[in-house]
């Protein structure tokens, strides 16, 4: 699991971290909010055995964000270069965590995880089509 979350974590971060004098790539809604999910994919994940990271829906879904930046006109340096931005990551993961917390996550209550990745997939959330 932990090889998954590392593949998982630094795709999504190749996938959208890039930094412009003219522009954030954080400020593309799409890309972000994709970031979150994945993250939030991964965080049940890790912390719930009942349930897995979709590994090839979840590559090309990251794909797809990094098009998405391309196609806004961000270079491959540009997409490169944010993934080095420690600042926009921890943005990136408080948002995801506290998203979780808000859907009944509990720190202290390793249970809540797979209630709550098991209503995301009964939902058929973002973050749900990225578990099994």
């Amino acid at each position: 699991m932990m090889i998954l979350k590392n593949t998982l974590s630094a795709a999504v971060l190749g996938a959208v971290m890039a930094t412009s004098a003219t522009a954030n790539p954080g400020d593309v809604t799409r890309v972000t909010e994709g970031i979150i999910a994945a993250g939030m994919a991964a965080e049940l994940d890790d912390n719930c055995g009942d349930v897995s990271v979709r590994m090839l829906r979840g590559l090309n879904f990251l794909q797809g964000l990094k098009s998405a930046l391309r196609d806004e006109g961000y270079s491959n340096a540009e997409i490169d270069a944010w993934i080095d931005d420690d600042g926009d990551k921890d943005r990136l993961e408080a948002i995801a965590r506290q998203r979780l917390s808000d859907l009944g996550v509990r720190t202290n209550d390793p249970a809540s995880y797979c209630t709550v990745a098991r209503g995301q997939i009964d939902q058929d959330t973002q973050i749900g089509r990225l578990l099994r």
